[in-house]
């Protein structure tokens, strides 16, 4: 019975950080993002873009985008992530379509482009962090990063910035070249944020191994650990 008891509150601690972590998210998205006309590093970017051709909601637009980015990354991810970021990924719209019905005629809290931007990029990747250390994800974009970084052992920063680097170019096909220019930026500096402020404690750690069973230790390390090794040959006998 206190095992079911400990499980239960252990899932519902979960549950609320999870759901914390997309509130914050939501909020750096729609007080911030929005207002800035930005497509930075964000499936929700790509959804304000497309909410200029598209006569839907951007709380709708993103639902959609996420589903179909989430059935990909439920199938090449753990379960565990896949199930943990079907809930994020429907509470993100849930979040957004609820500030949208708040306030409905929300302006930009900074009054400058720039401050609109750079506040998004340090509240969402507070939210963020809390996600991927929890192994899981707000949906979109950060489904593709994972997906990256576990296949391709690229950083997740770096992962967001490639990926984001598509959405951002996105905003040409509306916007002029200050907030082409200011996506491109917003997005390479979200990955920094990313890569030095939040993933650099498990990230960027170099480990020499000497031993006479090189082939099952790079298995290991590239199918196992989904990391990167580099192997020496020593002319030295062990």
């Amino acid at each position: 019975m206190s095992d079911v008891k400990g499980k239960t509150g252990a899932v519902l601690r979960e549950t609320a950080v999870l759901t914390g972590a997309v509130a914050i998210i939501a909020a750096g998205v729609f007080f911030f993002l929005v207002p800035s006309h930005t497509s930075v590093s964000s499936i929700s970017g790509l959804g304000i873009v497309l909410s200029n051709f598209v006569p839907l909601p951007l709380s709708v637009i993103t639902m959609i985008l996420n589903v179909v980015l989430l059935i990909i990354g439920f199938f090449t991810c753990r379960r565990e992530f896949g199930a943990k970021t079907v809930y994020t990924s429907v509470l993100l719209p849930v979040f957004l379509g609820l500030f949208e019905k708040l306030f409905p005629e929300f302006g930009s809290m900074t009054g400058s482009q720039e401050l609109d931007v750079l506040c998004y990029i340090l509240v969402v990747s507070i939210g963020l962090s809390i996600l991927f250390n929890r192994n899981a994800s707000s949906g979109g974009l950060d489904i593709v990063a994972k997906i990256m970084n576990k296949y391709l052992h690229m950083e997740l920063g770096k992962a967001m910035s490639l990926s984001g680097m598509c959405v951002a170019l996105s905003a040409a096909l509306v916007y002029d070249k200050k907030t082409v220019v200011l996506s491109i930026l917003g997005t390479y500096f979200n990955g920094i944020v990313l890569d030095h402020f939040i993933f650099d404690n498990s990230i960027k750690r170099r480990v020499c191994i000497i031993t006479e069973k090189e082939e099952a230790l790079r298995q290991f390390i590239l199918h196992d650990l989904h990391s990167g090794a580099t192997m020496y040959l020593s002319l030295i006998p062990i």
